[in-house]
C-alpha cells in the first residue's frame, strides 16, 4: 500500500482517489487471489504525513499564493496603466479636459484644511507685465 502511494503526487492522490483505490484492488487481488481471499472493498480514507513533509507542503502552498497575489498584482497595474494611457489620449483630443481635471484636482484638495497647496501658474500668463516693464526700459522681469 505505501510503494503505490509513494509512487503518486499528493494532489494526485488527493484528486484522483478513486483510480488509486482501483489500482490498490488490483494489487491486493493478485496477491491474494492463490489463498482463496477476495477483497471486497479498498479505499484510501486518510493519509497520515510526516511533519517534514507537512511543512514542506505549507511552504509550497505559500509559494504558490504570493505566485498568484503577485500575478494578481500585476495584472492590476496593466489594467491601471492602459485606462490611464486611455485617458491620455482623450485629455490630448480635448485640450479644456486637462484645464477641468486640474480644477477638479484643485477642488478635491480643496476640501482638506491642513494641507499646503502649491498652484502651478503657467508663465505665459506674466508675459504681458513682463513685455510692459520691458517697454518701461526695466530689463528685469522678477521686480516691478
Amino acid at each position: 500500500m505505501r510503494s503505490i502511494l509513494g509512487q503518486s503526487q499528493l494532489d494526485d492522490l488527493l484528486a484522483n482517489r478513486e483510480d488509486i483505490n482501483i489500482h490498490l484492488q488490483k494489487v491486493i487481488d493478485d496477491q491474494t487471489e492463490p489463498w482463496g481471499v477476495k477483497v471486497a472493498n479498498v479505499e484510501v480514507k486518510n493519509v497520515d504525513l510526516p511533519h517534514e513533509m507537512q511543512r514542506a507542503l505549507a511552504k509550497q502552498a505559500e509559494a504558490e499564493r504570493e505566485r498568484r497575489a503577485k500575478i494578481i498584482h500585476s495584472l492590476g497595474e496593466f489594467e491601471a496603466a492602459a485606462k490611464i494611457g486611455d485617458a491620455a489620449d482623450i485629455i490630448n483630443l480635448h485640450p479644456p479636459a486637462l484645464q477641468l481635471r486640474f480644477l477638479q484636482t484643485m477642488l478635491d484638495i480643496s476640501v482638506d484644511k491642513t494641507t499646503t497647496t502649491f498652484f502651478p501658474i503657467p508663465i505665459e500668463l506674466f508675459a504681458p507685465f513682463f513685455k510692459e516693464n520691458a517697454a518701461k526700459g526695466n530689463n528685469n522681469p522678477g521686480t516691478a
